[in-house]
Formats: C-alpha cells, structure tokens, sequence
C-alpha cells in the first residue's frame, strides 16, 4: 500500500512541478531519457491474445479485443456479435490488489461495417491517504478509465478503415493534497485514425495470409490534475506492424507477427545548456509539455535531444509467434524490446488458447529478461463468448 501511494507521489509530483517553475529533466547517469505521459494505463495490453504474443496485434486476425490494437480490423472479422472480458492482476510482486479489467464488444451492421465499444478500468486497490502529520487517515480507491466506441468499414476486399472515440478519466488522488497543491480527476478525450490490410494467397500448395496494419491512438486532449491551466499530454501513439499467417499442414498454421511502437509526445528535456541561440539567453536542450497536441506529434520525430540516433531509440518492438492445431488449440510466445534509455522493458510472453463450443480462453504470462523486474509473472486472462453460436 505504502508503494502505490508512492508511485501516485511521484506521478503526481513530476506532473505538477511546472507550477513552481521547475523545468524538470527526465535523466540519470546512465543516459536515460524516459518519455512519459499522463494516464500510462491507457498503454497496457489488455488482453491475452497479444499479451502472449510479446504485445504484438495491430496486423494479427481480427477479435474480439481489436479495439486496443486496431480498431479498423473489425469489418474483417469473422462474425456478426461478440464479446470479450479480460482481466490483469498488475504488479503482483509488489502490491496485492492493482488490477486492469477491460470489456470488449462488436456488432456487423452489414458486410462492410461493423461497430464496437469497450471499457478499461485500472484500479490501483486501496491506498490510505494523510494530509499532515496530525490530520486522519482516509483510506480510498483511486482509479481511472476510459470509454471507446469505434466504427469500422471496408474500403475494397482487403482494405479496411477504422475509427474510434474515447473519453478518460483519470482519479489518483481522490481529491487529496499532493505536495500541498491541490488536486482534482483528469478529464480528457481522444480518437484514434486505424488502417489493415489483409490478403490471400497460396504459396507451394499452401493457403497463406499477409497483412499488415498502422493505428494512431490516443490523438486528443490535454488532461490536467489541479485546478489551474496546466495540462500534461496523454499517450498518443503509432502503431505499425504486419503478420504473416500460414499452413503447415491440413491440421496445422503458424502465424508470425511484428509490431514497431512509438509515442507521439515531446521528449522531455535533457538537462543540457545550450547558449548557441540567437538572442544570446541560456535555454535547455529538448522539448517540454508547452506544446499544442497537433505540434507534439509533428515535433516528436525530431525533438530528441540526442538526434536521429535518439529518436530510433523511441521506438520499440514486438516479435509474436502464434500456433494453432485445427483452429481449436493455440499455442503462443514472444518477446518485447524497448531502449534501456527510453524504459528498459525487455520480456519474453507465452500462452496459450482453446477454442470451446460457446466460449473461448485465452491465457498469458510474462517472463522478464532481467531480475527485479516489476512487470514479473504478470497473468492475463480472457474470456470470449461466440454469440454467433449463442444467438441463432
């Protein structure tokens, strides 16, 4: 409990020091230079499926939980209704009651178009509150969700188109004192542009399928904790990746998937000075969160301080391997990468998936490269209903 009030402290804390003035450098002595944004929650794999397939899934076969990773690839799916329930225990090494749960569902309104809707709700458990030394403890529950709808169409028999809607709301303090600043939930709405690609053919008497995909999410507003003007970015994001499904036999298919991830925000400050500017005043190498939304996207593929070699470091990547024996039972592993400057999370997932009659389930786990990992045993579990089966 002591931890997650901490955690809140810190985020909070680093979101607010521009009220004092204080431009605040996000390195250590190692280089690092962390991009960090308000509501990290919305970040988190939600599902089982990709989170077994090293958080590979904007060009992966459309499900259920394709509002996460791509929504434009519900026109492909198979199916007319679905729905889906996940559920994450987070940072169970640490703390006993952090817990991501998230509730997907779509509906074919005719062949080209479909529409979905879904709700993540992260709660960080119970934390015990105090305003000063003398004042009485309040224990409560911060939390924070977001809401999405979502509308999906195609555009020719391989291409489809996606949009979605979403309104977050972010309560970490429950309106409590944070550094003697007075705090507030954050309100914030955002949408996100998707594109997928999906062909057929055959290779060596083999059926295959290539696809690939690309989703900007989180595009929207500014999201503020306090009661003043100033406003932190949300994690707006590119995604883009491809997957390649293919036959090893009548019983037999492998699918392997790649996804390269990048956040769309200013990279902070670095803490360097450069006096190199033409009015002759002292400024601080980087960007800082006084952008417009529209600026910070533009200017994040070239703000790094550290150059072009910097902003490759941005980006991480995802390799997924995904096997199924006669479309009943799937076996699935991967791995994730990101720079030790921009994060260091580096972990290998497997899982695993059986297909039912009315139901499906999916399992994950996640499996650390390094010790000390907080991210360690991390479990998802999804449950899907076929309502095509349920419904006749």
């Amino acid at each position: 409990m002591n931890y997650k009030l901490t955690l809140i402290t810190i985020l909070l804390s680093v979101l607010l020091l521009s009220k004092t003035g204080t431009t605040f450098a996000q390195t250590s002595t190692s280089g690092a230079n962390y991009v960090s944004t308000a509501v990290p929650f919305l970040t988190i794999t939600p599902d089982s499926r990709a989170g077994a397939m090293g958080d590979a899934g904007v060009a992966t076969s459309p499900d259920a939980s394709s509002m996460h990773w791509n929504p434009a690839k519900f026109s492909m799916i198979d199916g007319n209704y679905g729905i889906a329930a996940s559920y994450t225990p987070w940072l169970r090494d640490l703390v006993d009651d952090m817990s991501l749960a998230y509730l997907t569902g779509y509906y074919r309104l005719d062949k080209n178009q479909v529409i979905a809707t879904s709700l993540r709700y992260f709660s960080l458990g119970q934390i015990i509150f105090m305003e000063g030394a003398q004042s009485i403890p309040q224990a409560q529950n911060p939390n924070e969700w977001a809401l999405d709808f979502a509308y999906s169409r195609k555009l020719s028999d391989n291409l489809s188109g996606g949009i979605a809607f979403r309104y977050i709301r972010s309560d970490l303090t429950q309106s409590q004192y944070v550094a003697g600043i007075e705090t507030k939930a954050g309100n914030a709405f955002a949408a996100d542009i998707s594109v997928y690609y999906q062909t057929k053919f055959r290779r060596n008497r083999k059926d295959m399928i290539w696809s690939w995909g690309m989703n900007i999410s989180n595009i929207g507003s500014k999201i503020s904790y306090t009661t003043d003007d100033e406003k932190e970015f949300i994690p707006t994001n590119l995604r883009l990746g491809s997957a390649l499904k293919f036959e090893l036999d009548k019983y037999n298919s492998l699918t392997i998937a790649v996804d390269f991830n990048k956040l769309l925000v200013p990279t902070p400050v670095n803490g360097s000075l450069n006096n190199d500017n033409q009015d002759g005043n002292i400024i601080v190498r980087g960007q800082t969160s006084n952008k417009s939304v529209v600026s910070g996207i533009f200017s994040s593929f070239s703000d790094a301080p550290g150059g072009m070699s910097e902003e490759f470091k941005e980006i991480a990547w995802s390799l997924g391997f995904e096997y199924w024996y006669q479309d009943q039972f799937a076996l699935r592993t991967g791995y994730y990468y990101e720079n030790e400057s921009k994060g260091n999370r580096k972990y290998f997932t497997a899982g695993l998936g059986v297909k039912l009659n009315l139901f499906d389930l999916d399992f994950s786990y996640l499996i650390p490269s390094s010790q000390n990992n907080p991210l360690k045993n991390t479990l998802r579990f999804t449950l899907i209903a076929n309502l095509d089966k349920i419904i006749k």
